[in-house]
């Protein structure tokens, strides 16, 4: 996993380098070109550089020196003179003798590429009009560290920001370019590495070299390779259950089941022969079953509770998840039932939170987000999984999977990510790295199925069995 560091933290780290700042900021100055020349900057084409009188304006007079080297042709843009002594004013210094035009900022003109490097993430505020004027001027734009205008923290903007075709960053990832409004104005992010050391995570990139699924020995049988069970469904609600049950068996489980009520077993054994269920509750209703469930959870690894399951009582799944001695995925019903979060607290096996954005907020009172999560994780004593575009992946590190996209935004999706998770655990994945993993692969079978159809529950099993069982054999 990819770190990804905070601005405070980025700060101390170059406060207390031991590299020469003059190597360290050719190093970024010559990632910028390069990422120049991936957006397809060619001889003779004309680049604009806006350059502040800081370090990242230093990043953007040493790109512009490497570009005309290359032969285009380059106009910086000053928004004030670096100070004298400094790297950046050096930097402007190393131009003298090029081709590059440096002049105070003007109006904006249409050129191939404008290369923002006015500042960098420790912005706050609104950028001056004539740099704003230029964030409006329709040119393509690399944006050096993250694009002028955006919260390096929080990845949304108060004003003016450059919307970046492609942002150049050093050193580590910073959280704007994976939250808030970053991901749609940074572009694609190309991460250079440029001498410096150290740094603490605010949180990790999750990334395909770090998924892990579970793997069968030879005389593996089907309840030693995982079993899930799963309570969900009320009638007009079964095909969430249905797709939770159906994707632990695609994601690996040995053994997949449903636990049903009279009012939804023979809907099950109609449209679901290829799922076994087991009569939990002879009665209409989950409410009052809780004993009959838990003496049928004994030789279940895992217990997916939730998907279809509204609305149920409390005190049901209360009752379940302090008797039931395996891994839990509580998701949506369920999630729903709770009245709040002790009963989490005083589990000893792992439970996995699944919200989305407004279960969370009912459950917490608070805007989802990966502090808030990271606060309930540690509260509850859960791995919570806050759903989204990142998904936040919080246990005792925060790790962002960014691997899905819109195409997710389907009902029944979330259910299949409960029995994907639900599998990974029950084959012996750590339960933080199987919730993780599970996600990752869950947003990349989507976007393997937006390529070809629209993304629908039954084609997102499928996609996910065959990741599955590629990464399995590999």
């Amino acid at each position: 996993m990819k770190p990804v560091v905070s601005v405070e933290e980025m700060r101390r780290v170059d406060a207390t380098m031991t590299a020469d700042l003059d190597e360290v900021m050719k190093a970024a100055g010559n990632g910028v070109a390069l990422s120049a020349v991936k957006m397809g900057v060619r001889y003779g084409d004309r680049v604009h550089v806006i350059a502040g009188k800081g370090n990242n304006g230093g990043d953007g007079y040493v790109a512009a020196r490497y570009l005309d080297k290359r032969g285009a042709a380059v106009t910086v843009h000053q928004v004030g003179v670096p100070d004298e002594g400094t790297a950046a004013h050096r930097a402007l210094q190393s131009l003298s003798g090029s081709r590059v035009v440096v002049q105070p900022i003007s109006a904006p003109e249409s050129v191939g590429l404008v290369i923002d490097a006015f500042v960098g993430t420790g912005f706050r505020g609104e950028l001056p009009q004539e740099v704003g004027e230029w964030t409006e001027s329709g040119n393509p734009v690399l944006s050096v560290d993250v694009p002028s205008g955006i919260d390096g923290d929080t990845g949304m903007a108060a004003g003016p920001v450059f919307t970046a075709t492609r942002t150049a960053t050093f050193h580590m990832y910073k959280p704007a370019h994976f939250i808030g409004d970053g991901p749609q104005l940074c572009g694609d992010v190309d991460l250079y590495d440029i001498g410096l050391t150290g740094g603490d995570p605010e949180m990790l990139l999750f990334e395909d070299s770090d998924v892990v699924v579970p793997s069968r020995a030879q005389k593996t049988h089907k309840w030693s390779a995982g079993s899930v069970a799963t309570i969900g469904g009320v009638p007009g609600l079964t095909g969430a259950a249905l797709f939770a049950a159906r994707a632990a068996i695609a994601a690996g489980a040995g053994a997949s089941v449903l636990l049903t009520t009279a009012a939804t077993a023979d809907t099950y054994a109609a449209v679901a022969p290829d799922i076994p269920q087991m009569l939990a509750s002879e009665s209409e209703a989950w409410k009052g079953g809780a004993s009959e469930v838990l003496a049928l959870l004994d030789r279940f690894d895992v217990l997916i509770m939730g998907p279809g399951l509204e609305p149920v009582a409390s005190d049901f799944v209360e009752r379940i998840l302090a008797g039931f001695d395996g891994a839990v995925i509580l998701d949506a019903g369920g999630l729903n039932a709770l009245t709040g979060i002790d009963v989490l607290s005083q589990r000893s096996a792992p439970t996995i939170l699944t919200p989305h954005g407004g279960e969370f907020k009912r459950l917490t009172g608070y805007d989802p987000g990966h502090d808030a999560a990271r606060w309930l994780a540690e509260d509850s004593g859960t791995i919570v999984l806050l759903k989204g575009n990142p998904t936040f992946v919080v246990s005792e590190q925060t790790v962002i999977v960014n691997s899905g996209g819109p195409e997710l935004a389907t009902i029944g999706t979330g259910d299949v990510l409960a029995g994907i998770i639900a599998a990974f655990i029950s084959g012996g994945v750590d339960p933080a790295t199987a919730a993780a993993s599970a996600a990752h692969l869950h947003g990349i079978a989507g976007a393997n199925v937006s390529m070809n159809t629209m993304v629908t529950s039954e084609r997102l099993i499928e996609s996910v069995a065959g990741l599955v069982a590629e990464l399995g054999t590999g």
